[in-house]
C-alpha cells in the first residue's frame, strides 16, 4: 500500500441526508421514485399512502445522496399517524439538505409544513411539483409566493411525473452536499430489507383496488420469506380492524384478494428479479392503529 504524500490532495466526495417532506399528495413518492431511479415508495391517487421512513441511496464515483421519503405532514389523530409524523421530525433532524415538495394546485395552507421547517437550520429547497399541467403565469406566481413564504436557498418548478427539471434539481443536491465519506456501502439501494418492499408492494395493490376506510385499515406483514433457488416463497399476512373489513377485503368466494395477489405477485417478481410464490392471509386486528404494543411489533418504531 502506497503511502499518500503531505501534498497530495485526496479526491473530493460529498455525501449527505435529503429529507423529502410536505402535504399529502404532493407528489414526494413519486420524486423520490424519479430521483433514485427505483420504483421503492408506493405510488397512488391517495392520500397518505406512505408510512414509513424510506430511504434510497444513489450512489456516484464522488457523491453518495441518502434520499428520504417521509409520510405526509398532517394533524395526527390517532397513534398510527403520531408514529407517521415522528418519522417525519427524525428525517429533519437529519437531513444536510431539505427538500419541501408542494404543488402548483396547492391552496396556500401548507401550515402543518411550514411551522415544522420554521425551526430548521438546514438548507431548504421548495419544489412546485405538477407544473406540467400550470400555466407560466400560475407558476410564477407560486414560484413568488413561496419565496415570501418560506427561507428557501431556492424555489424550483418541477414535474416528477414527467421528470421536467430534475436533472437541475439533482444538480443542485450535488453542488449543497457536505464533504463526507459515504455512510453506506457503495452497492446499497436503500435501508430497508426486501421484505419490507414484498410488504409495500402488496400494500400498494390494496391501495389501488378498494376504497374508502379499507386501504387506510390494512397492514401487510410478510411472516415467511424464503429465497429457494430460483423463486422467492412468500407469505402474507393481511391486518384489518373489523371483520366486515375483511369480507371487503376477500370479496365473493376470495375473488377481491385473488386480484390483489396476483397483482401484487407480478410487480414483485420485476422488483426482485426472479419468480415469486405468494401466499395471503386476512386476519382480524382489532383496533391496531391506535395500538401502542401492536404498532412496534409492526414496524412503527424508530
Amino acid at each position: 500500500m502506497t503511502d499518500v504524500l503531505p501534498d497530495q490532495v485526496l479526491p473530493q466526495h460529498r455525501a449527505g441526508f435529503v429529507s423529502i417532506v410536505g402535504k399529502p399528495n404532493v407528489g414526494k413518492s413519486t420524486l423520490m421514485n424519479a430521483l433514485v431511479g427505483e420504483h421503492l415508495s408506493i405510488i397512488t391517487y391517495k392520500a397518505q399512502t406512505t408510512r414509513h421512513r424510506i430511504m434510497g441511496i444513489l450512489n456516484g464515483d464522488d457523491f453518495q445522496i441518502v434520499y428520504s421519503d417521509t409520510p405526509g405532514i398532517i394533524q395526527p389523530k390517532y397513534e398510527l399517524q403520531q408514529k407517521m409524523m415522528r418519522f417525519v421530525h427524525t428525517s429533519l433532524e437529519d437531513a444536510d439538505i431539505i427538500l419541501f415538495v408542494t404543488d402548483i394546485f396547492e391552496k396556500h395552507d401548507e401550515s402543518d409544513v411550514t411551522q415544522k421547517l420554521s425551526h430548521t437550520e438546514t438548507p431548504i429547497f421548495v419544489l412546485i411539483n405538477k407544473t406540467d399541467l400550470a400555466t407560466e403565469e400560475q407558476i410564477a406566481e407560486k414560484v413568488a409566493y413561496w419565496k415570501e413564504t418560506v427561507k428557501a436557498k431556492e424555489v424550483i418548478p418541477i414535474s416528477a411525473l414527467k421528470k421536467n427539471n430534475i436533472d437541475l434539481l439533482f444538480q443542485t443536491i450535488i453542488a449543497n452536499l457536505p464533504d463526507h465519506p459515504p455512510y453506506f456501502p457503495k452497492d446499497e439501494l436503500t435501508d430497508k430489507p426486501e421484505r419490507f418492499f414484498a410488504s409495500e408492494i402488496l400494500r400498494e395493490k390494496i391501495f389501488l383496488n378498494y376504497d374508502k376506510e379499507v386501504p387506510y385499515s390494512c397492514e401487510v406483514v410478510i411472516t415467511s420469506f424464503k429465497d429457494k433457488k430460483d423463486i422467492l416463497v412468500i407469505q402474507a399476512e393481511i391486518m384489518v380492524e373489523r371483520t366486515s373489513q375483511r369480507a371487503i377485503l376477500l370479496g365473493h368466494k376470495g375473488e377481491n384478494i385473488k386480484k390483489v395477489g396476483m397483482q401484487a405477485r407480478k410487480d414483485m417478481e420485476e422488483f426482485f428479479g426472479r419468480k415469486v410464490f405468494l401466499e395471503t392471509f386476512v386476519k382480524v386486528e382489532a383496533d391496531w392503529r391506535s395500538r401502542e404494543n401492536t404498532l412496534r411489533r409492526f414496524g412503527y418504531s424508530e
